[in-house]
């Protein structure tokens, strides 16, 4: 991989930064080979927010601010994902990327409170609280949660077809061309259930038309694999948050049942009518249930 990596480069951060929401409150750490992108904010008890496939730290801006006005909100880019340009000496698999957020906050001298993940990235909380955290009762939040395999087909189909896609060494290149089209990215946002507005897709276009985040999105989609950790979900000792949206296409909100029988230290909110991306279609109404559920817990 490393004969193709001329045509991944990192992610322009100097060409972006203007524009990019947040982009006062960003750094970057170099843990362990892995160079990674976060914003920080505010003050007090930690929450480490995590985004799902192919997003960034931009599906926070809406949120970051308010959740920031009790609390030291942590935002990542995920390895691979935007800014956080993949060592592909490693793995971009459910593990990996756990342990490296582990590196991550133990360079960072924190440990959170609470974890925040949207779809995938509530599996990577769930891991990094399973394997590799110091407080074993960690409150976790699920927003759309990707904690069980997708049923029927997808659950065979998907992981080998994105791992055909990760073996081409061009694949990233070429499917970057195609998502420089508008309609293309708009109607893959749309297939999740999700309505965004322009600013919104015009950070996910942004980010699909960058060959070396495309390139990092399948290489963890190539190495996802989530039957281990549903048969370990049980072992999640704190409280448990799902916010679901009604309308998601792309998680069927029936698993959120399964998810509650396996976890019964869980609660729920559906919100009617918003998919996928719920936390970007209605920050504010999340935020009120993030927070208020933060308080329910006491800590």
């Amino acid at each position: 991989m490393a004969l193709w990596d001329a045509l991944y480069p990192p992610m322009d951060w100097e060409a972006n930064r203007k524009s990019w929401p947040h982009a006062a409150h960003s750094r970057f750490v170099t843990v362990h080979g892995q160079t990674w992108h976060l914003q920080t904010f505010g003050k007090g008890p930690v929450l480490l927010l995590l985004h799902g496939t192919g997003a960034s730290t931009h599906s926070w801006r809406d949120l970051a601010l308010t959740l920031a006005q009790d609390h030291t909100v942590i935002c990542p880019d995920l390895p691979g994902h935007a800014f956080s340009y993949w060592n592909t000496k490693k793995s971009n698999s459910l593990g990996h990327m756990a342990a490296g957020l582990a590196e991550l906050l133990e360079h960072l001298n924190v440990w959170p409170s609470f974890i925040i993940g949207h779809s995938a990235g509530a599996a990577v909380g769930a891991q990094l609280i399973l394997k590799h955290t110091p407080v074993s009762d960690t409150p976790l939040i699920g927003l759309n949660p990707a904690w069980l395999p997708l049923p029927g087909l997808a659950s065979w189909l998907f992981p080998p077809a994105a791992k055909l896609l990760a073996i081409n060494p061009l694949s990233g290149v070429l499917f970057a061309s195609q998502a420089a089209k508008p309609s293309v990215v708009r109607n893959l946002m749309k297939s999740t259930g999700s309505e965004l507005d322009e600013a919104a897709l015009s950070y996910y276009q942004r980010l699909l038309q960058t060959p070396s985040h495309v390139r990092g999105v399948l290489a963890m989609m190539a190495a996802w694999r989530l039957n281990r950790l549903s048969q370990q979900l049980h072992l999640l000792k704190g409280p448990v948050f799902m916010l679901l949206g009604g309308n998601d296409r792309t998680i069927p909100i029936s698993l959120a049942a399964e998810t509650m029988k396996l976890m019964p230290n869980t609660t729920s909110r559906t919100f009617a009518g918003l998919g996928h991306l719920a936390h970007e279609e209605a920050p504010e109404a999340v935020c009120v249930q993030i927070l208020e559920w933060v308080r329910q817990t006491g800590r």
